[in-house]
């Protein structure tokens, strides 16, 4: 995507099967912080319903959901289950009247990995780091995002359209994600299920 950037709140998600981490930045696009960690609720949505009602109070223009693509660019049950939570997320904005609220499916790869190398680099406790991990992998995916739309460059990823978007052609999500910034690669995995924050 190569949108020029406009002034406003962005909000980051990184879903998990038991959490939901979320990220907002400044209305400059300048930084993104952590903000709240949800827990995930596939019976009832409880945790969508939250991040409605987050992106309503803090007045978010635009979210920007991970992708977790496998390192050679493929799909996994990750991939499917972030795919199908944006997409539920897209139809219940539109529901309530706030399709001018875009939202992105980007690749997010490394944001868990590198939100781990992170927190132990920064010295943050075994307790604490389950804690906060899932809000810290989605300050890596709205950063990057942010970083490379300030800059105007494309950004790996596409939009979410409703009733159910289409995942870009092998081929077109090859030529997306070419077109942006390198990011380190690793195998490593997101790690256990731990109690959400508040």
């Amino acid at each position: 995507m190569t949108d020029g950037f406009q002034r406003g709140v962005r909000m980051g998600v990184d879903v998990g099967n038991a959490r939901v981490g979320t990220a907002l930045s400044d209305p400059d696009g300048i930084l993104a912080t952590p903000l709240k960690t949800l827990r995930r609720d596939a019976k009832k949505n409880s945790d969508r319903r939250v991040l409605r009602k987050l992106i309503e109070v803090n007045n978010v223009v635009e979210i920007f959901v991970g992708l977790p693509k496998t390192m050679r660019g493929g799909e996994s049950a990750s991939t499917i289950m972030a795919r199908d939570y944006a997409t539920a997320l897209r139809a219940e904005l539109n529901a309530e009247g706030r399709e001018h609220i875009t939202i992105w499916l980007v690749d997010e790869r490394l944001t868990t990995v590198s939100a781990h190398r992170a927190l132990h680099e920064a010295g943050v406790s075994s307790r604490d780091f389950k804690a906060v991990v899932d809000q810290v992998a989605a300050v890596n995916i709205l950063q990057y995002s942010l970083d490379a739309l300030k800059a105007g460059q494309s950004v790996a990823g596409f939009k979410v359209s409703d009733p159910a978007h289409e995942a870009p052609s092998a081929e077109e999500w090859t030529a997306e994600t070419a077109n942006a910034e390198p990011r380190e690669e690793t195998d490593t995995e997101s790690v256990a299920e731990t109690e959400n924050l508040q």
